[in-house]
């Protein structure tokens, strides 16, 4: 073979190699569909900020067997009808392999009543919610559960002695098994829920809650709240002259908060956080978030638990995706995620299998300062 047409043939095979991988390597589009506008923009943005984080350094790093990822966002204000809207407009036009960091029990209901999971056949990595019964084949959560977290509290509450407790709660269908669930954490650590006392959802009407509770006079009030509310029925309380102890589920934004109540306010409210700090270096994976988001520089909003969550929530689906290769696809992730039993980030484990979708039962207490800064 003359050296001319040895050339051309190797050149030949070299343009055929580059064609071949190229097809197999793709860009991947995560979809989220979140509240960055409203009462509980904060926390969506965070999110959103988080996942943006991990997948940018993934990217930079050569992404995963090619492929590279891409957040897809669109904003439903947390207003159910239009988190159903967005994403149905999310997945007709950006073709997302893999959804990730949804907020909101009747949010998350609208998509699964609609069937949109199953005819999309597309899972769900890592959302918030404040009910129980938010359990799909579809859902994948890398948080601990509501049962969890009352369990923390009540358990810690009982150390110091405190027994009588109130509980505000969102309103809805998935009101009675949370109410239930609280009750028997609080019997289990020898307690008792005095008063329970709902808001309507996707709203920071507490007025109501808030005098039921300041007639009550529990020792103290767990809320498992969005950020928004929480902040509402604290307001209220603490400027009535209530005097409970005040313990939130991981909901709450701090940040919120911070903006919104005094110093007097805010000291000494306890949050259940779900996620290793993202102010302290504790462990590999804390290092990693913090030298990350210091190489990334400036975020449109500040470091928080939310963010954090959503750099595990991208982390996750990172490691799904590698496992299934060149090729990834919306029936893939969920195969590779019900395989990813013991995935540890760095001191914090996710693990998933068929029949168990929630992720990891961390849950740790955290004290908020008077000028709102945590304290361990």
């Amino acid at each position: 073979m003359r050296t001319g047409q040895l050339i051309a043939r190797l050149a030949g095979l070299v343009v055929a190699s580059g064609i071949a991988s190229s097809t197999l390597a793709a860009q991947l589009v995560v979809g989220q569909v979140a509240p960055l506008t409203g009462i509980d923009a904060s926390q969506g943005r965070a999110y959103a900020a988080g996942m943006q984080l991990h997948f940018n350094a993934v990217n930079k790093a050569g992404g995963v067997n090619g492929n590279t990822f891409i957040l897809a966002r669109r904003d439903d204000a947390g207003r159910p009808d239009e988190t159903l809207n967005q994403t149905r407009a999310l997945l007709a036009e950006d073709k997302p392999v893999v959804l990730a960091g949804y907020f909101g029990s009747r949010n998350i209901a609208q998509l699964l009543s609609a069937g949109l999971f199953e005819r999309e056949r597309i899972v769900l990595v890592g959302f918030r919610a404040t009910e129980l019964n938010l359990e799909a084949p579809q859902l994948y959560g890398v948080r601990a559960t509501l049962r969890d977290e009352p369990a923390r509290i009540t358990a810690h509450l009982a150390t110091v002695g405190i027994t009588r407790l109130g509980l505000f709660y969102e309103n809805g269908a998935g009101a009675a098994p949370l109410i239930a669930a609280a009750q028997e954490a609080a019997a289990n650590a020898k307690a008792r829920i005095i008063q329970t006392a709902g808001y309507d959802a996707g709203t920071s009407r507490v007025n109501a809650a808030a005098d039921a509770m300041l007639q009550a006079s529990p020792q103290a009030i767990i809320m498992i709240a969005s950020g928004g509310a929480a902040s509402s029925f604290i307001e209220k309380y603490r400027s009535a002259g209530g005097a409970a102890q005040l313990y939130t589920h991981s909901g709450a934004d701090i940040e919120q908060m911070a903006k919104r109540l005094s110093e007097e306010q805010m000291q000494g409210i306890a949050i259940a956080q779900v996620t290793p700090s993202p102010y302290k270096l504790t462990n590999r994976l804390s290092k990693e978030f913090n030298d990350i988001a210091a190489a990334a520089g400036a975020q449109d909003v500040p470091i928080s638990y939310a963010m954090m969550e959503g750099f595990i929530a991208a982390k996750v689906i990172v490691e799904a995706a590698r496992r299934q290769g060149s090729r990834v696809t919306r029936e893939g992730f969920a195969a590779a995620l019900d395989g990813l039993e013991s995935f540890d980030l760095g001191g914090y484990v996710v693990g998933f299998r068929p029949g168990m979708r929630n992720g990891s039962r961390f849950v740790e207490m955290t004290i908020v300062s008077g000028n709102g800064r945590i304290r361990q």
